[in-house]
């Protein structure tokens, strides 16, 4: 398949650049893919389409404060994105800068953090910071919020409750498990308060969600890796879920690749632990796991675009963007919705 197949005219003024005023006034797009049928309504009308014993899987990673400015030790400056955190004092990241950093060299970030330049793989630097605090004090106390690059505005107070799922809890992500930022905690509440089954999945988002697919044909494309964890009591409700009747609905792309990606390494079942994944599910994927996808709208050409493809069918996915765009959907990562069941 070439990248161009999966391209969609998008007007500019369609790209979200705020949140909803509140998190389940968004709207949200229901598609059949099955019977290709397609329902316009309200986010916060999400629980009529759950029932008692549905399995919800929630990507609960939380997002760090990963992008930090300063200057080389030569005074040009730099802008450095972390990717991921491997520890105390190591990162892997993304550097901006007119000239490279070299091996060995130096950078002052936020005129506080002294750094060393590693290493350099492709367009990451491994980094060690020569700081007495950890590297997650120093992100929280000089970083800034990455807001995703088509948002072009500068990061404020608000994003930095707004940019933030309200169940997240394992720091590490540098970008936002997007379908989730439309819950509340009210709505959090009343699907348990349903019997709906509330599980967790962690994969830390990298920055590489964002990146644009560069080859003609799409399986050239070498995905980014991603950290995941799956815990033991999620494993458990979705094999009970299974066996009673219940629907497996993934929260988010990201819930989605955690689950897709386990079940993958073991010959379609799912396993507790930990793992990392460059998985990249285009249209012909068989799915092992998850049979109902909640997600935002993505990127033209984008992977995230191909994945949901996978999951609805191409012409169905095409008709939908079409209607959302003529609808005036909110797109990207603070815009609107869609539920979509799976093309069996």
């Amino acid at each position: 398949m070439k990248t161009q197949d999966f391209d969609y005219y998008l007007p500019a003024e369609l790209i979200a650049q705020f949140p909803a005023e509140q998190r389940t006034s968004s709207r949200l797009l229901y598609l059949d893919s099955i019977n290709n049928q397609r329902q316009d309504t309200l986010f916060s009308n999400l629980p009529n389409y759950l029932r008692a014993g549905d399995v919800m899987v929630f990507n609960d990673t939380q997002v760090i404060k990963a992008r930090l400015f300063g200057k080389k030790d030569s005074g040009g400056k730099v802008e450095v994105m972390v990717e991921r955190v491997l520890d105390d004092r190591h990162v892997l990241a993304a550097i901006r800068a007119s000239h490279a950093p070299k091996t060995d060299s130096k950078l002052l970030l936020a005129n506080a953090i002294p750094v060393t330049v590693i290493a350099r793989e492709s367009e990451f630097y491994t980094l060690r910071f020569e700081h007495e605090w950890s590297i997650a004090e120093l992100l929280e106390c000089y970083g800034q919020l990455p807001l995703p690059p088509y948002i072009a505005r500068p990061a404020t107070a608000a994003d930095e409750s707004r940019y933030q799922t309200v169940y997240a809890r394992n720091s590490g992500a540098v970008a936002a498990p997007t379908a989730g930022l439309h819950f509340d905690t009210g709505m959090m509440n009343q699907l348990h308060a349903m019997g709906v089954i509330i599980a967790y999945v962690t994969l830390h988002v990298g920055a590489g969600t964002f990146q644009p697919v560069r080859v003609e044909n799409i399986a050239d494309h070498i995905m980014h890796s991603e950290t995941f964890h799956i815990p033991q009591a999620t494993v458990d409700a979705i094999e009970q879920a299974k066996t009673t009747g219940g629907r497996i609905l993934s929260v988010g792309t990201t819930s989605l690749r955690a689950l897709e990606a386990c079940a993958s390494l073991h010959r379609g079942r799912l396993v507790a632990g930990y793992g990392d994944t460059q998985i990249f599910i285009t249209p012909g994927y068989r799915f092992h796991v998850v049979e109902r996808l909640l997600t935002n709208f993505h990127l033209p050409c984008s992977t995230l675009l191909m994945l949901v493809s996978a999951f609805s069918g191409m012409d169905n996915i095409q008709h939908a963007y079409q209607h959302a765009v003529t609808a005036r959907y909110r797109f990207f990562s603070y815009g609107d919705a869609m539920l979509i069941e799976k093309n069996l």
